[in-house]
């Protein structure tokens, strides 16, 4: 049930993602609960994004005005020359909604591999960070332990991202 719910998380938005992270943490233990929220988030991250790019990227174009789809392309262009890096930040941010970033860069055309590289690394420092704070979040937030640790997260995700970026030249 644990990777159940945070899987559909990551296609219905509405679902509370922080709340199915700390339970299970609480219920598997943070090593385990971890474990299980991060493998089960970005599956569910990447099987919205590959029903967008695969299946309904082409006819996307079809339920919008054409004053709007000259608009939607060119950020669908910036979406997909955004750099890996800069992917991984996004999706590893707290409030970042996953659904909108798995659709646009499905969408956009973001290929298969940068996608699935960006959503490896930057949900750690996301499931991380809810698992951490859990029901707590307001007051961790006043912790300056807490916010220093998802900083240096945040840090860490953003310059592996670059340094397999450059190996895979994936820009």
């Amino acid at each position: 049930m644990g990777i159940l719910l945070v899987f559909l998380e990551s296609i219905i938005p509405i679902l509370p993602l922080g709340a199915f992270i700390t339970l299970n943490m609480n219920a598997f233990g943070f090593f385990f609960g971890f474990l299980i929220s991060w493998s089960a988030t970005c599956i569910g991250c990447y099987a919205s994004y590959f029903v967008f790019s695969t299946f309904l990227s082409k006819y996307f174009y079809q339920f919008i005005s054409k004053k709007n789809a000259k608009k939607m392309k060119q950020s669908m262009k910036k979406i997909k020359k955004m750099p890996l890096g800069n992917l991984v930040v996004l999706i590893a941010l707290p409030f970042t909604p996953a659904f909108l970033i798995n659709i646009a860069s499905g969408l956009a055309g973001v290929s298969k591999k940068k996608f699935l590289i960006a959503i490896l690394i930057g949900k750690i420092a996301i499931v991380y960070f809810w698992g951490f704070i859990g029901t707590s979040f307001l007051e961790s937030m006043t912790d300056i332990k807490t916010i220093i640790i998802i900083a240096i997260m945040l840090i860490i995700a953003y310059i592996i991202s670059k340094y397999i970026s450059k190996k895979t030249n994936i820009e």
